[in-house]
């Protein structure tokens, strides 16, 4: 006797279990870079905020009382476009940057995916952790050591950098290609920590909101909401490296005979707080920067996935 089939309805409640759709790397980038370009025009002022606070040394009478004073002598002497100065360089990088980065993560973790397509956690922080790396390398040193003197130039009674184009002429021309790459081995680790630890968080919310299904659709609301959260555990896990980062890319860099010195100077001179000079201001950045970034990028992802087919 032939057994009975299921219900078309029964079936079709079935939890699915296909095999997870994978993003072509072309699209990562292309998503990437636009998703970073729009984040950085949105919260630049913060990172403005944050870079001046850990410049103000404390070895010298203090320039800032806080983040509201920061804000007010900034506005009061260079108008509300000086919470803005600096943004060119970081504009210019911040394209590829996020282009960089999501494209190696979407490479590596194409190479990484279980049978299914699925990624773990594990795998999605050492993806994280080569994306971190591949950016700091090809795009995040050069751009931040530019952005942090454009900013400290600002500090000085006589500014030299007339604009982006000029700053980058006079570094190269005073200090050669290598005065972009100040402070290389803490941007690396900066940036290596940063993403393993992001995209570590990220793959975890997913894959627990996802459950059973690893192409349930992502409502933009709650990639923003675990984006946020996967910034503020970045910002409390490394932000002692970005203090440093931050000194060896100054214009007093010649201070430090390396990244170990540096930290060894601040914590001697300044005391273990000093490592965490601009925590808020770079955590309300952060947490804003990552939501918007992941936003953009997945529905990026989504529209090119309709008009870019790659399967």
């Amino acid at each position: 006797m032939a057994v009975p089939r299921a219900p078309s309805a029964l079936a079709a409640a079935a939890p699915a279990s296909g095999k997870a759709k994978l993003t072509h790397p072309g699209k990562a980038i292309l998503a990437g870079g636009l998703a970073g370009g729009i984040e950085i025009c949105i919260t630049f002022p913060t990172e403005y905020v944050k870079t001046q606070l850990q410049l103000d040394e404390r070895s010298h009478p203090p320039r800032y009382r806080g983040i509201g004073d920061c804000v007010r002598q900034t506005v009061r002497n260079h108008g509300v476009l000086g919470l803005y100065r600096g943004l060119s360089s970081l504009l210019y990088g911040s394209i590829p940057k996020a282009a960089v980065r999501f494209g190696m993560f979407e490479f590596l973790s194409n190479h990484m995916r279980d049978s299914q397509g699925r990624l773990d956690s594990t795998r999605g922080l050492l993806c994280g952790l080569g994306a971190g790396v591949a950016e700091a390398v090809v795009v995040v040193c050069p751009m931040e050591t530019i952005k942090v003197k454009f900013i400290h130039d600002q500090t000085s009674a006589n500014p030299k950098y007339r604009g982006f184009f000029h700053g980058v002429r006079e570094i190269v021309r005073e200090q050669g290609l290598k005065g972009t790459y100040q402070g290389l081995t803490a941007t690396v680790l900066k940036q290596g920590s940063n993403q393993a630890i992001r995209f570590f968080v990220m793959t975890s919310l997913r894959n627990w909101y996802r459950g059973d299904d690893p192409n349930k659709p992502m409502n933009p609301l709650i990639t923003g909401v675990f984006g946020a959260i996967a910034g503020a555990a970045s910002v409390f896990g490394n932000t002692p490296l970005d203090v440093i980062k931050t000194r060896m890319q100054g214009l007093e860099a010649h201070k430090y005979r390396n990244t170990l010195d540096c930290g060894l100077q601040i914590l001697r001179n300044e005391g273990l707080k000093a490592f965490y000079k601009g925590t808020v201001p770079r955590l309300g950045r952060v947490c804003l920067d990552v939501a918007i970034v992941f936003i953009i990028y997945d529905e990026v992802v989504k529209l090119l996935n309709k008009v870019w087919k790659t399967d």
